[in-house]
């Protein structure tokens, strides 16, 4: 698959890229070589592949689900603006 220069102007207007008539020429060719390797990709049989969000396996940080600074209440609505035995007071929003 190639792209004409016309198309390339269409990109670089959508991204609002000024180009002038070299770079144009340029670009032709080098998203052609894009679109082509892009194409080479649909040869290769990944049937038996697992869908994957990285090449390298990798494990998720965890943390304990510890309370780290809770316990004590009055201390979390210390800064409150307003505040009731313990808990946040906010104003009401459904009639």
């Amino acid at each position: 698959m190639s792209v004409d220069e016309k198309t390339v102007r269409h990109i670089a207007r959508l991204a609002r890229i000024a180009v002038t008539d070299d770079e144009a020429r340029a670009l032709q060719g080098e998203l052609s070589a894009i679109l082509n390797w892009v194409e080479q990709l649909d040869e290769v049989d990944t049937s038996g592949v697992e869908p994957m969000t990285s090449v390298v396996a990798t494990a998720m940080k965890m943390r304990d689900d510890t309370v780290t600074d809770g316990n004590d209440p009055e201390a979390v609505v210390r800064n409150a603006p307003v505040s009731d035995d313990d808990y946040f007071v906010v104003p009401k929003v459904v009639e």
